[in-house]
């Protein structure tokens, strides 16, 4: 320890400098669950949080989260599918903090069924948040981030675009689909100094499991070795170390964040 100090010291380096100091980030869906862990992840880090998503209490209940975990922060009503709002929003943070370094993909919706019962506008509107709200929000951001020379873009996929699920045909496209835009998008952005990289958590307890019976949760349980369900902040800390100069070698992976249901 007295090693590492003297190291710190002589090189400048503050001993308490945290990994997302100063960082302007933008999350969306970040008034709740596995977003709010994230944003509150951030905000103890250093970072400036930029709070987006849909319900304006959510936001003000969340920014005033991470302003008491010490963050610089503001929120904005942003309807991932509404690209006007994002374009709108992405200029206002711009605007207001100078630039913008992280995104995290976060905002994200399921309406599951079988294939057979499955309506169209169940399918339409998960596609359209979860992965046409991927790119419109990573396409806004990326000019800012191309400019800068210098940015992260992560993505929020799922064990479930990976491996596949039943009862979620729609929720499964999506999350495949955020796999291809993360592979495509390191390399298109990788040569102009913007990461891109991808989570993919297994079952996590946020209020998406709310309406599973206990039965069905215990054998979710079962299913992984550590036989336990994630939780949000452990999600939030693998974005955060992704997010961070520490990752700064990363660049097109998918992370699984299962506890290991799928070995």
């Amino acid at each position: 320890m007295v090693c590492l100090r003297l190291f710190q010291l002589s090189h400048n380096i503050p001993m308490t400098s945290k990994r997302l100091q100063d960082k302007v980030c933008i999350i969306t869906g970040a008034a709740q669950g596995i977003g709010l862990a994230t944003a509150l992840k951030f905000a103890r880090e250093g970072a400036t949080v930029a709070v987006w998503d849909i319900t304006q209490s959510a936001i003000d209940l969340a920014v005033r989260q991470c302003s008491e975990a010490g963050a610089q922060a503001a929120g904005w009503v942003v309807d991932v599918t509404q690209r006007e709002m994002v374009d709108a929003a992405t200029a206002q943070v711009s605007q207001r903090f100078g630039r913008i370094d992280v995104l995290v993909n976060n905002a994200g919706i399921t309406q599951d069924a079988r294939l057979q019962k499955m309506t169209i506008e169940q399918f339409d509107r998960v596609i359209d948040v979860n992965l046409r709200g991927v790119f419109h929000c990573a396409q806004a951001v990326s000019h800012t981030m191309v400019e800068q020379g210098k940015g992260v873009i992560l993505n929020a996929s799922s064990v479930v675009g990976l491996y596949g699920n039943f009862g979620q045909t729609n929720y499964a496209a999506a999350k495949f689909g955020v796999i291809g835009f993360t592979k495509t998008w390191s390399r298109e952005l990788g040569p102009k100094g913007v990461r891109v990289n991808a989570v993919a958590p297994g079952f996590v307890t946020t209020h998406i499991l709310d309406t599973i019976p206990d039965k069905v949760l215990d054998e979710m349980k079962q299913r992984v070795p550590l036989h336990r369900l994630g939780t949000p902040e452990e999600i939030a800390n693998v974005y955060c170390f992704l997010a961070s100069d520490e990752a700064s070698y990363i660049n097109g992976a998918v992370i699984e964040v299962s506890g290991g249901m799928t070995v």
